[in-house]
């Protein structure tokens, strides 16, 4: 049986995020024929919010022609330098990092377009250096329509100071892309807080009397770090990142009267952009690295609504069972 959704397959999904955004942006014209995640506890919640798919694991291991055949390839993946990177052209490159495993199926599958997304530091790491190789690597294996933006949650309905780089490509070099401008909702960190929140969410007096401390002392070395603290009223928090569980220092919640709070898991969520609707079945460490990880969806649905415009699904028989057990069985071997 034919039919004509988008697909894609889902890299380094961690959670689902950047698929959610091409969920919405395509008002649910996607089908994703094949997810990579290697962390067993975000394959849950991935597995507790897209139903009745397969979460295979580590994508270094898969063989890239097991892939089934895709109109977008969809990647956050983490930032690696290459060790050879301007010595050497060529596959050789790339070759030890998890851009080689983008890279390699790029190859086999030539779909139409791409995202990758990752830290904004992407832009300066190892001098510019990684960020130029994975571009002529891209434009080398057919996708010479490439191009790169750094974009703010902020300026995307989320009250978060997010940035990430974002890079898109095309096949056909005609199509003329453009990241989508800000659309500046007016938005506070009040719209994602919670009103009834559990008593274990504020934190103790001596993890308190540690963060003014160590805010203290920064402050007095000419470092800027320290505890972020928000109200409803605040316009935006700090990036939420993997390591929140660790002490929620980045983002604290302000209470009248006692000790602030660290956000809940569901504020998390909010604040990256999920639905209230998405489901949270890991503890509230896993959850904070798994939201800290991901992706704002906001700006992934702007950017995907952009890249569509330009973009025809192919028409493709769809996997038989049999083929789809055939792979299974393949990649778990």
């Amino acid at each position: 049986m034919a039919n004509n959704k988008f697909k894609i397959i889902d890299l380094f999904a961690g959670i689902g995020g950047i698929r959610l955004g091409f969920e919405k942006a395509s008002k649910n014209n996607i089908e994703c024929v094949f997810t990579s995640e290697w962390n067993k506890y975000a394959a849950q919640t991935y597995l507790a919010n897209y139903l009745n798919e397969t979460v295979f694991g580590d994508i270094t291991q898969i063989d890239e022609k097991l892939i089934p055949a895709h109109d977008i390839l969809l990647a956050g993946f983490p930032c690696q330098p290459f060790s050879q990177a301007g010595l050497k052209k060529g596959f050789s490159d790339t070759r030890g990092t998890l851009f080689f495993d983008i890279e390699r199926i790029l190859i086999e599958k030539q779909p139409q377009a791409f995202l990758l997304e990752n830290v904004k530091q992407l832009k300066g790491h190892d001098k510019g250096n990684t960020l130029r190789v994975i571009i002529e690597h891209l434009k080398a294996i057919g996708y010479e329509n490439v191009q790169y933006e750094v974009l703010k949650a902020r300026d995307f309905g989320l009250p978060q100071n997010r940035e990430r780089i974002y890079i898109v490509g095309f096949l056909d070099k005609n199509i003329q892309f453009e990241f989508p401008k800000p659309t500046r909702e007016p938005v506070k960190v009040g719209d994602i807080l919670e009103q009834n929140v559990d008593e274990k969410y504020t934190i103790s007096d001596k993890l308190w009397e540690g963060h003014q401390r160590r805010k203290i002392a920064n402050k007095e070395k000419g470092k800027g770090f320290g505890f972020g603290i928000v109200n409803e009223n605040s316009d935006y928090t700090n990036t939420i990142s993997a390591r929140y569980y660790k002490d929620g220092s980045e983002i604290l919640v302000e209470q009248i009267g006692k000790n602030p709070r660290k956000l809940t898991p569901r504020e998390a969520a909010r604040l990256q952009g999920f639905p209230d609707s998405f489901k949270i079945p890991v503890s509230d460490n896993q959850a904070y690295q798994q939201f800290g990880n991901s992706v704002a969806v906001n700006v992934i649905e702007k950017v995907a609504e952009q890249m569509l415009k330009h973009l025809q699904p192919h028409i493709q028989q769809d996997f038989t069972e049999k083929e789809m057990d055939e792979m299974v069985c393949i990649v778990s071997h």
